[in-house]
C-alpha cells in the first residue's frame, strides 16, 4: 500500500472534510460530506459511547446511505453540530425524499472535553453552528491536529487531535481514515516517544522515531484520566462498491487498528467508535474485501499516531504537545 496524494480521508473521491470550533472553548467539530449520498455503517466497541442517528446504520434498516457523518467534542452537547449540518444540507436540497420533503441524514459521534480547560460557561449551545461552519468550510484539504473536533482532544499523556491517512491498494481501490484522540490509553509505549503504530509508518508521516522498544506486559496501565473523559471516534472510507453489511465489516476491522495504536483500547471508559463510509465507485471482489479490512486497519493505526504527532500547542495545555523538545 501507499499513501494517496494528500494522505489524507479525502483522497477518496467525492469525500471533502471541514472544521470548525473556538480555542477558547478548547471544542470544535469536524464534518465529513459527500457530494452524493453514500453508504454508511458502524462498529462501537467503547463502553462510554455517545452517538446520534448510529441505529438506521444497522445492515436490516430502511435506509442505506447517508449525506455526511460528524465527529464532535462537547460530549452530548455536541450531537447538536448534526443540526447544524442537516440545516446547511436542507439549504442545499440534500436529504432523504419524504413525499415533498427532505431529510438529510448525518450520524455523529461525540468525545468528551468538558474538563480540558476551556470556558465552556456558555449561554447557548455553540455545537449546531459549528456543525453548520464545518460543512460550509468541508474541502479536499483540512487541517490536522489541534483543529476541530480535536481542538481539545487529549491522551493519557500527550495532548491529542484529528488525524487522517489515506492508503492505494495496487488493485487501485483507494482506503481513507478520520480519526479525533482521546483516548483513556497511550499512543506511545512507556516513557517513549515511540508511536505504538511505528510499524505501519509510511514516509515519516509521524516522525519516524522507531518502533517501540518496550511491551505492555506485566505491568499494569495506570487509569490516568478520570470516569467519562475519553473516547476515539473515527472514520473509514473507501472508494469500493459496498453494502451496508460489506462497510459494517470493514469497520469492524478497523478498530484493530485503534487496538494496534492506542494502549489500552475498547475500554469500560472510553467512547470508541469506527463510522465506515462507501462512495460506489469501484467495483470489487471477495478477495478486495478481505484487503479492505486490512487497509482499513492500518490506516486508521497512522492516522491515529498522525492526530498526536500533528497537535499543536495552546496557552493553558494541560498535556505536552509531542513535537515540543525534539530539537
Amino acid at each position: 500500500m501507499k499513501q494517496g496524494p494528500l494522505n489524507l480521508i479525502t483522497d477518496v473521491a467525492g469525500l471533502r472534510v471541514g472544521h470548525a470550533g473556538d480555542d477558547r472553548l478548547r471544542s470544535g467539530t469536524t464534518v465529513l460530506v459527500g457530494d452524493a449520498p453514500f453508504t454508511a455503517a458502524v462498529s462501537v466497541m467503547g463502553g462510554a459511547p455517545g452517538t446520534r442517528e448510529t441505529d438506521l446504520l444497522a445492515p436490516d434498516r430502511l435506509v442505506q446511505q447517508v449525506d455526511a457523518l460528524v465527529l464532535s467534542g462537547g460530549s452530548a452537547f455536541g450531537l447538536d453540530a448534526c443540526s447544524g449540518v442537516m440545516d446547511g444540507l436542507r439549504a442545499a436540497g440534500r436529504g432523504f425524499a419524504v413525499g415533498g420533503a427532505r431529510v438529510p441524514l448525518v450520524p455523529g459521534a461525540i468525545l468528551f472535553d468538558l474538563l480540558n480547560g476551556g470556558d465552556k460557561a456558555w449561554r447557548e449551545n455553540p455545537y449546531r453552528a459549528f456543525g453548520r461552519q464545518a460543512l460550509e468550510a468541508a474541502a479536499a484539504e483540512f487541517d490536522l491536529g489541534t483543529a476541530g473536533a480535536g481542538i481539545g482532544a487529549m491522551t493519557a499523556r500527550w495532548k491529542g487531535g484529528v488525524g487522517s491517512a489515506s492508503a492505494v491498494l495496487k488493485n487501485g481501490v483507494t482506503v481513507g481514515a478520520l480519526v479525533a484522540v482521546n483516548a483513556v490509553g497511550s499512543v506511545t509505549a512507556g516513557e517513549s516517544r515511540r508511536f505504538w503504530a511505528a510499524p505501519w509508518e509510511v514516509d515519516a508521516e509521524f516522525g519516524s522515531v522507531g518502533l517501540p522498544s518496550v511491551l505492555v506486559g506485566e505491568e499494569e496501565p495506570p487509569l490516568t484520566k478520570r470516569r467519562g473523559e475519553a473516547t476515539t471516534i473515527a472514520i473509514v472510507a473507501t472508494d469500493a462498491a459496498l453494502t451496508q453489511a460489506q462497510a459494517q465489516r470493514m469497520a469492524v476491522a478497523a478498530q484493530d487498528g485503534i487496538a494496534r495504536a492506542i494502549v489500552p483500547a475498547h475500554t469500560l471508559f472510553d467512547g470508541d467508535l469506527v463510522f465506515a463510509a462507501a462512495t460506489g465507485r469501484r467495483e470489487v471482489t471477495e478477495a478486495d474485501q478481505f484487503l479492505l479490512g486490512h487497509a482499513a486497519a492500518v490506516t486508521l493505526s497512522r492516522a491515529i499516531a498522525r492526530a498526536v504527532y500533528e497537535a499543536s500547542p495552546r496557552p493553558g495545555d494541560l498535556q505536552p504537545v509531542w513535537r515540543d523538545g525534539l530539537g
